[in-house]
């Protein structure tokens, strides 16, 4: 049988994607990560699974970056933002295409595994980022080792992160298409 998710619940992931970064959390500690991740394992057509953190990370830019951090920081929020770090979304991307490579069957194993590689993916992609763009660092390998070690608390807020709510998005799917019997729906 076909794996189908309701726009109900495509609603539902975006807003919890979206409260994930607008309430008081540890840096990095959302639960974006795990929803690419679910999205990309669950949502059909492949296409609308990119759609899904693309869209919590937009809207929720618009408000972090001209609401909360333009009044905290205005000498680095001037003027209308109309994204976030591209390096970020990026992560979030390929993040997706994990899901959809790394979990075509749902089970503990291949959630738990593809859940760590999802938060070592983004630790690497979004701090290179943050390496090639600031002159903080010495552009040369050391500089880079330099900038993931500075990165590491980050880190382990994300990766604790992703574990929880993986567990909690797959495990909810889990329960409720093996224990309710329901098979959740979207048409594309």
């Amino acid at each position: 049988m076909k794996k189908f998710i309701s726009s109900n619940l495509i609603l539902g992931l975006v807003l919890a994607g979206i409260l994930s970064r607008l309430i008081p959390h540890a840096p990095n500690f959302t639960a974006v990560g795990a929803t690419a991740l679910f999205a990309g394992a669950l949502i059909r057509p492949r296409w609308m699974s990119f759609i899904i953190p693309l869209l919590i990370l937009w809207l929720s830019d618009l408000y972090l970056n001209n609401g909360m951090y333009r009044n905290l920081f205005p000498e680095h929020y001037t003027g209308w933002q109309w994204m976030g770090n591209a390096w970020v979304y990026t992560g979030f991307v390929l993040i997706v295409a994990l899901g959809q490579w790394g979990i075509r069957k749902i089970n503990v194993k291949n959630v738990l595994l593809s859940s760590i590689l999802a938060s070592l993916l983004f630790f690497m992609v979004t701090n290179f980022g943050v390496w090639i763009n600031s002159p903080a660092w010495p552009q040369n390998p050391a500089g880079l080792l330099a900038c993931y070690e500075f990165a590491l608390p980050f880190f382990w807020n994300t990766f604790a992160a992703d574990l929880l709510f993986s567990g909690v998005l797959f495990g909810s799917y889990v329960w409720v298409t093996r224990y309710i019997g329901q098979r959740l729906e979207v048409r594309g």
